[in-house]
């Protein structure tokens, strides 16, 4: 599938949410975090990523090259959330497609899954902060409602959150990946997963039991069962 063809237009047909108020400018969106996102503003990723290569609801917007939005199959199953764009993603306007991510699409193949069918990436802010610094609550939260109208059209089974940041963005948990990853939880009515960031990974490359790599294979087969589990029944 190509990235054209993963922004494409579709049907969205699980939900139907209320028709945002006919007060809404549209155009002042991306103009200042105050200006609230109501649910069912857009009706396809494109407008999504129309408004966010538009938007200066934070400082990010000065610098970045490209808006990064998501990348997979835009009805996968499984949604996938981490941090925030690096230099590469910045480069090509899209999510993890440097070696984390390089890493992180050979932990999916391991169980069978892939962006082609069954995952879609994304990440809780869409622009790269300075020297790939950890984004801050202002930026997470100004970048959030377009997340959240991601989440929404794309209405995965399982959010997999890569990292605290991620776990933050969309949770609110504070504690620690090491304490809450591979724990299943309830958000929205959907199943979410802290895990560890590709980035954490490749810095430990260790395999042996009770190894952060190890660690991942054992959540990463969780999740492929809980996966069929839903599917199938």
């Amino acid at each position: 599938m190509s990235d054209h063809e993963q922004l494409s237009l579709f049907d969205f047909k699980n939900t139907e949410p209320a028709a945002p108020s006919t007060n809404l400018n549209r155009d002042l969106i991306p103009t200042d975090a105050k200006i609230a996102i109501p649910v069912g503003t857009y009706q396809t990723l494109e407008e999504i990523a129309n408004h966010c290569n538009h938007c200066y609801r934070c400082e990010l917007g000065q610098n970045r090259t490209h808006a990064v939005i998501g990348r997979g199959n835009i009805q996968a199953p499984i949604m996938i959330i981490g941090e925030a764009p690096g230099q590469n993603e910045d480069e090509q306007g899209l999510p993890f497609v440097g070696r984390s991510g390089q890493l992180l699409e050979k932990i999916l193949e391991s169980v069978g899954l892939s962006t082609e069918k069954e995952v879609y990436i994304s990440n809780a802010i869409r622009c790269r902060p300075p020297n790939n610094r950890t984004p801050t609550p202002a930026e997470i939260e100004a970048c959030k409602p377009y997340l959240l109208e991601q989440i929404r059209l794309v209405n995965p089974k399982i959010i997999l959150l890569t990292g605290a940041t991620a776990v933050k963005s969309l949770l609110g948990d504070k504690r620690g990946i090491t304490k809450i990853r591979g724990q299943w939880m309830e958000w929205e009515g959907r199943l979410c997963m802290p895990i560890f960031h590709p980035a954490y990974l490749l810095r430990n490359p260790a395999k042996e039991p009770g190894s952060p790599k190890w660690l991942m294979w054992q959540d990463i087969q969780k999740v492929n069962h809980k996966l069929n589990e839903l599917i199938n029944g």
